[in-house]
């Protein structure tokens, strides 16, 4: 109990770009769960199937995902300020248009925009954050992963209550906070620096991959990632509710992966190391699968709302295992292991409804996403036997991941 009020004071006195930025990071992270709760409204509005539907979530990680491997080299060229606009520009042009997609395909299109704007700008806000920090990184960072969290568990609430009017409102919404923080950011980060950065390679972070450890707990995180994304994607078309019960359990489960990120992953590494704790993570992760396959909605909602307890542990700790497992420098090793990982939710997102049509069951997709965290498991638990990190600071747990959140 002590610790909490030490990180309450750290995350106090932040100068105004720190804030701004956060404030942009909620807005962006929203659109992760904000169509969940009108994806039944999206489907019945737009007459579309749920394959389909699922596809706004593919279309999104998809163009984010390959983003990824480029917004660091970006970055590097053109500043951070200019690449975080350049972001939030594409976005607030998406969410828009979303707004007024007259079908499926229009409005999967435009998700994909969306994702690439998000890619520049996530893959930028924790430097910014970072950069213009007082008092060094720890309250910064925590600010940030703040930020995922309120973005995580608010985006399903707005979509809910926007949703429950028109389909179409969510995007509305989206927009009008999008450009708000835009104005922000263009008004009050501080201009790029006019100093020599460092060159990034498009390729190093793929040349990264080369490392044995580095590849086995990306290859985990992208399957862990995929059975993530078979709940986010999948359970509304189990529960069959409408948009505000939707949004109800999903910004519980918001809140919950918020809570276990900041505050419980940090201590279960530093009582088993990252690596050993990731492997029981996602293993209890599995267990959670096969519990949403049993024919209760009940059942499948206590679950859901638990299964964001132990992905905000596992958003961590797969992290501090990712940047820990390789001599690569972070930055680099953390674009790898991002692209690879979030490629497994893009996957899951296109193939979920496929799976329930091969096997004709609603709940196949949890007994697959089962078995993938089992798989996850197992290549965790391989390669050589070397003493565990036992406690990462918090700045090396959490700097590399959160570009994607």
């Amino acid at each position: 109990m002590s610790e909490h009020p030490k990180l309450l004071d750290a995350i106090k006195g932040q100068p105004r770009p720190v804030w701004i930025t956060a404030f942009a990071a909620v807005i962006a992270f929203m659109g992760i769960g904000l169509v969940d709760p009108i994806l039944l409204s999206i489907a019945e509005g737009l007459r579309a199937t749920p394959s389909q539907v699922t596809l706004l979530f593919s279309s999104y990680l998809g163009v984010q995902v390959l983003a990824m491997l480029v917004t660091g080299a970006v970055a590097a060229r053109f500043g951070a300020k200019r690449t975080v606009l350049t972001g939030l520009v594409l976005i607030v042009v998406a969410t828009l248009a979303c707004a007024l997609a007259g079908s499926i395909g229009q409005l999967v299109g435009l998700r994909a925009v969306w994702g690439l704007g998000n890619a520049f700008f996530i893959a930028t806000a924790l430097s910014v954050i970072v950069g213009a920090a007082s008092g060094g990184q720890k309250g910064a960072i925590l600010l940030y992963e703040a930020a995922l969290g309120i973005g995580l568990s608010v985006g399903p609430l707005l979509g809910a209550l926007l949703g429950s009017i028109s389909w179409r409102g969510p995007f509305f919404g989206t927009a009008a906070l999008m450009a708000v923080a835009l104005v922000l950011c263009a008004t009050m980060l501080p201009s790029d620096a006019a100093e020599q950065r460092a060159r990034v390679g498009l390729l190093d972070p793929l040349r990264a991959l080369g490392h044995g450890g580095l590849f086995r707990t990306s290859a985990g995180a992208a399957l862990y990632t995929a059975a993530f994304f078979t709940v986010l994607a999948w359970s509304p078309f189990v529960l069959r509710w409408g948009a505000v019960r939707i949004g109800l359990i999903f910004f519980g489960w918001g809140l919950c992966v918020a809570v276990a990120g900041v505050v419980l992953a940090p201590r279960l590494a530093a009582r088993f190391g990252e690596r050993r704790a990731t492997v029981f993570a996602v293993v209890g992760f599995a267990v959670l699968m096969l519990v949403m396959s049993v024919d209760s909605k009940a059942v499948l909602v206590v679950a859901v709302i638990l299964s964001g307890v132990v992905s905000g542990l596992l958003n961590t700790l797969f992290t501090g295992t990712a940047m820990s497992v390789s001599p690569a420098p972070r930055p680099v090793a953390s674009a790898g292991y991002n692209f690879l990982r979030w490629l497994g939710g893009a996957a899951a997102a296109t193939l979920v409804g496929h799976v329930a049509e091969w096997f004709g069951s609603d709940h196949a997709p949890f007994i697959a996403a089962a078995a993938l965290c089992a798989v996850a498991a197992g290549l965790l638990s391989l390669g050589e036997e070397r003493p565990d990190v036992q406690a990462l600071p918090a700045e090396a747990v959490l700097v590399g991941d959160e570009a994607m959140g």
